[in-house]
């Protein structure tokens, strides 16, 4: 009897002391990405406009830290996305193509967190195609759930007379998804908006921007109708902004956002000409801001170059997951503790098919940018809806008169430069091409080796044939050969591609 006495008060010590070691352990965190659709780098309070309203934005980089050098892997909304959740440069998803579907062989660092405990939802805008849908515990897709994203000009006009304003945005199950938790696991939460993508309406915001108080880009012509164009947009970011509100509200009144690392990005720049498809800042930059309260300093900026390629694995470091060989990017959560530390020497960025025939490739340090066209003959031509824009539009009626100056005709030039080098610290708006400059031939030649290392690693072949135009250039309208949906990209040896072990 009392050896029985003995041993079971020795597994009650044991007991005990596993919980009392359990309890000293930290939580695991949770984790929240917020995605803009086609929102620039430069258009929020926290990059330093002075005339767009986005309070929220502005208190998460108030209370966490914003990042200056921070890039997109192209410059296009679904290849972007793929990139993301993949952590796999677009050539090597299969999914590379605007509204190509992301095919099931593909890892995602989504299921990895689901399979380690974590409960994981996506709401609002999907664009991944439905073979990785099953990744999450639960997916609240805005594309089949009453928000429809434009495929003809008056879509999201049929939509704003209709919808809410959290519907419109495809913002209306952020915060039910975030309550519906369950609350003995942690969690992560893809929360993807369609603001502010096209087409635009007046009405997003109660009270809406002037046009007199926009910035425009030096690419852009000051004209009425860019103007109009651009207030519009930046209501449509505003929208964005109270929804991203209402999440960090909720989860203060949870009272989890001290073990919440909340990450807020675009999927690429604005669309409008020479932003979104372009290998410029003004397309694959984004914003990134990273918010944890006590885990990261409030107000601190970093410097250093970091890509969406860059989430998987940082996501998963944090959640204490060895990301595997599929996942090319790198952790870069040191940054959190260190903004001076340095993770990328260059970044790299990639120019597909969108909407119309398109190849290109970047190499970006901190200091130039390196572009190499594949796709010479073809005008810049922006994405399908920013061609029926009124800034496209009224840009189209000056070229044809002869009225546009220097860099605002980029858009209608063809042949383009087979190179193109920018030095952006002198530069920031890549508007001076140095190829041909020989002060540069030493840069040059160090970028272009960088591209052609980055080429073989991951095994970026050039196609035998380019998908053609789906919609006419000057007009936007689509062509007869347009598909939707779009058939899967062949399977090619890019994708079979993994990160080589240290």
């Amino acid at each position: 009897m009392k050896l029985n006495l003995t041993a079971g008060l020795l597994v009650v010590l044991a007991l005990a002391q596993v919980e009392a070691h359990a309890a000293d352990e930290p939580k695991r965190p949770n984790l929240v990405l917020i995605i803009a659709d086609d929102m620039a780098w430069n258009d929020c309070g926290a990059y330093g406009n002075p005339k767009i309203r986005t309070p929220n934005i502005d208190k998460l980089a108030r209370e966490g830290m914003r990042f200056d050098r921070a890039f997109v892997t192209c410059s296009s909304c679904s290849p972007s996305r793929s990139s993301m959740i993949t952590g796999r440069y677009p050539h090597n998803t299969n999914a590379q193509e605007l509204h190509s579907p992301l095919p099931a062989e593909q890892i995602t660092f989504v299921e990895k967190l689901k399979e380690s405990g974590y409960w994981t939802a996506a709401a609002g805008k999907w664009h991944l195609g439905n073979a990785v849908k099953n990744r999450f515990n639960v997916v609240r897709d805005a594309n089949t759930a009453g928000f429809q994203l434009p495929t003809d000009k008056n879509a999201k006009t049929r939509m704003t007379a209709e919808g809410s304003s959290a519907v419109q945005s495809g913002c209306d199950q952020w915060i039910p998804v975030l309550r519906d938790r369950p609350k003995d696991k942690p969690f992560f939460l893809w929360l993807a908006s369609f603001d502010p993508h096209r087409d635009y309406q007046p009405g997003a915001i109660p009270d809406p921007h002037k046009p007199e108080d926009v910035v425009i880009p030096p690419f852009l012509p000051d004209l009425p109708e860019v103007r109009r164009d651009l207030a519009l947009y930046y209501d449509e970011i505003a929208r964005l902004d109270h929804h991203i509100g209402e999440v960090i509200d909720e989860l203060d009144r949870q009272g989890v956002s001290a073990n919440t690392y909340v990450l807020f990005i675009s999927d690429n720049g604005r669309p409008f000409p020479r932003c979104k498809t372009t290998l410029y800042d003004s397309g694959i930059k984004t914003p990134w801001i990273v918010r944890a309260p006590g885990r990261i300093e409030a107000g601190s900026r970093c410097e250093s170059l970091v890509s969406t390629i860059d989430i998987a694995p940082t996501f998963l470091g944090l959640a204490g997951i060895k990301p595997g060989p599929t996942f090319l990017g790198e952790d870069i959560s040191r940054l959190f503790r260190d903004p001076k530390a340095k993770v990328h020497r260059v970044i790299f960025g990639e120019r597909n098919w969108h909407d119309y025939a398109a190849r290109g490739r970047a190499v970006r340090s901190e200091t130039f940018k390196y572009i190499k066209n594949d796709d010479i003959a073809n005008p810049l031509t922006p994405p399908a809806d920013a061609v029926r824009s009124l800034t496209f539009t009224a840009m189209s009626k000056l070229h044809d008169e002869g009225k546009l100056t220097g860099v605002q005709e980029w858009c209608f030039e063809s042949p383009r430069p087979v190179e193109e080098l920018y030095d952006l610290n002198a530069d920031p708006d890549e508007l001076r091409n140095l190829a041909d400059d020989p002060k540069y031939a030493g840069t040059l030649a160090e970028m272009r080796r960088a591209l052609s290392e980055w080429t073989n690693e991951t095994m970026d072949l050039k196609p035998e044939t380019s998908s053609p135009d789906e919609f006419d250039r000057r007009t936007g309208e689509p062509l007869p050969n347009r598909v939707r949906p779009r058939p899967p990209i062949k399977p090619s040896k890019a994708g079979k591609v993994l990160k080589p072990a240290k």
